[in-house]
């Protein structure tokens, strides 16, 4: 058997997040399903983050242990011909970027040593129905100074508890490192913030709680000194609203 570690890109607006969920449409579960059809043999594949519905991923990581009779090389080719949904262009919005080999050991997950965010606002009176499943639309104008000296509070190691939401997988520890924080406008559009979050791991919707939390920093509905009394308190309720889904992309996981 072979170890393959992929690095997987997909738009997540259509699927219920990454991990399989039995009924549900979700990016691995199409994978498996496609290419275990392609190649007549199971595909099952181990993913480095379990990314929720509606979230997308520019450099999301899977495992695979298989024999596809494939020079390594060229799966990613094999596999997009696969997952294509239109046969003219040869597009799906899943994506196989690159692939290469790992130690039998290797784990997808349990190797990862960080991973970095990055959530996307577009702050402007005139909503784009072209980006709704890509950005946050928010209509107020944000004090983006004030978001940025929010950031510096968050980062380190701290409970994150107060950025966690109920209902994912129970965790034996709150506690995670925020290696950096930060927001800034883009050049090209100036109603386009960008928000990028690296850390050793994530709690569930903590970084759209971290981003709901800022974005209410930025209406002057919190203060950035507020910050540290919000995690030293552990309660969910006293942080911030949940950003939206379609805003957040995975775009690296660190080995």
């Amino acid at each position: 058997m072979r170890n393959i570690l992929l690095t997987v890109s997909y738009d997540g607006s259509a699927y219920h997040g990454w991990a399989r969920q039995p009924g549900l449409k979700t990016v691995c579960g199409r994978m498996e399903e496609t290419l275990s059809a392609y190649f007549s043999t199971p595909v099952v594949l181990e993913g480095a983050s379990r990314t929720d519905a509606g979230v997308h991923a520019y450099g999301q990581r899977a495992t695979l242990k298989a024999e596809l009779g494939v020079p390594v090389e060229k799966i990613p080719m094999v596999f997009n011909t696969a997952l294509a949904d239109d046969r003219i262009e040869g597009l799906s919005d899943i994506r196989i970027v690159a692939a290469e080999e790992r130690p039998a050991g290797f784990h997808a997950r349990f190797d990862a040593k960080g991973k970095r965010y990055i959530y996307r606002i577009r702050n402007s009176k005139d909503p784009d129905i072209f980006l709704k499943r890509y950005r946050w639309q928010v209509a107020p104008e944000l004090d983006l100074d004030a978001m940025q000296a929010a950031c510096p509070h968050i980062v380190g190691e701290h409970d994150f508890a107060c950025f966690q939401s109920a209902g994912g997988t129970p965790r034996e520890t709150t506690v995670r490192t925020v290696y950096s924080l930060d927001i800034q406008r883009s050049s090209a559009d100036p109603a386009e913030l960008e928000l990028r979050i690296e850390g050793d791991g994530f709690l569930y919707n903590m970084v759209r709680i971290i981003t709901g939390t800022i974005t209410e920093v930025g209406l002057g509905k919190r203060r950035p000194e507020d910050i540290p009394e919000i995690i030293r308190s552990k309660d969910r309720s006293k942080a911030g609203i949940i950003a939206p889904a379609g805003g957040l992309w995975l775009d690296e996981v660190f080995y």
